[in-house]
């Protein structure tokens, strides 16, 4: 013991670690830091080798460890790496939930939700990926059921493959976008415009040219509204004019018909739906046909 230096009591110990007495007792007590020897009283001694064993105990314990970890790398059962292992992978958990709480109390902050909205936020935002992912699922299931094809499957409709999903540890922004995008597809009267939207999507995909048609019209409408065109006005009367005239090989659709279905595809929740997606996944805003559609949708009833 000469070499190792003087033993020291648990006191003395205690204040060349800055740890309280308590703290080194219950260590030794329940057998992390045992005592290099005891006097005839009974009173613990430790040595430099137990003032090492200490130090390495108030890491791991820094780290989070528990005594039982702890114990099982001071016995040689586990290496450090393997327990910190499994420990960074609870710490990279508490940290999505941490940022999952916050990310949901800045959108609480953001609409002043009460308690209610609070509650239901929350809940929307730590279901699972599964269950994310099967709300989705239901939505799109019950808007395309007993429609031939699948849907998913037509041309116009590959979007709907792109479907939103939070991350583990979203941001502000993420949380509100998932909040209204439940609230959309819990919406009985959105689900049905899907539906009706999805119909017309199926029929155009049915009718052969009638896509490329209706891309041209859309053209047009763009760059009457760039122009600047009023949607009533003579200019945009020639316009209309133009679209619906028949011309070799295409078939417009008649003017009622096409009316009926801007109304429908240019309800702005469908375009929100996207964006929100869009919000959601982390990705570049989708690209809106909405000002063109508008556009036409305003200079066929200003010109009928």
């Amino acid at each position: 013991m000469e070499d190792d230096g003087p033993l020291l009591s648990i006191g003395e110990l205690a204040r060349r670690a800055g740890l309280p007495v308590r703290t080194i007792r219950f260590w030794s007590d329940t057998g992390v830091l045992p005592p290099a020897a005891r006097t005839a009283s009974g009173r613990r001694l430790y040595d430099t080798a137990c003032v090492a064993r200490l130090e390495l105990v108030a890491t791991l314990r820094d780290l989070g460890l528990g005594l039982a970890d702890v114990r099982r790398v001071l016995d040689g059962q586990v290496s450090i790496a393997e327990v910190a292992a499994v420990h960074l992978d609870a710490l990279d958990a508490q940290i999505r939930a941490l940022r999952l709480h916050r990310a949901v109390l800045a959108v609480v902050v953001k609409r002043a939700a009460g308690n209610e909205e609070m509650t239901m936020m929350n809940k929307l935002a730590q279901m699972s990926v599964a269950e994310r992912r099967q709300m989705i699922d239901d939505f799109l299931a019950e808007v395309f059921e007993g429609l031939e094809p699948s849907p998913v499957r037509a041309p116009g409709l590959n979007r709907w493959n792109a479907a939103p999903n939070l991350p583990d540890d979203p941001s502000p922004e993420q949380v509100d976008a998932w909040v209204e995008i439940a609230e959309l597809v819990s919406d009985p009267d959105f689900r049905q415009r899907i539906r009706q939207v999805t119909g017309i999507s199926m029929q155009i995909d049915a009718r052969d040219g009638l896509q490329d048609w209706l891309s041209w019209a859309h053209e047009n409408a763009v760059a009457a509204v760039l122009r600047g065109c009023p949607p009533d006005s003579a200019e945009a009367a020639q316009v209309v004019n133009r679209i619906l005239e028949p011309a070799a090989g295409v078939h417009p659709l008649p003017r009622e018909e096409y009316l009926a279905g801007l109304e429908v595809v240019t309800d702005p929740r469908i375009d929100r739906y996207w964006q929100l997606t869009a919000t959601i996944n982390g990705w570049p805003p989708f690209p809106s046909h909405m000002p063109g559609d508008l556009w036409l949708l305003a200079a066929l009833r200003a010109h009928e």
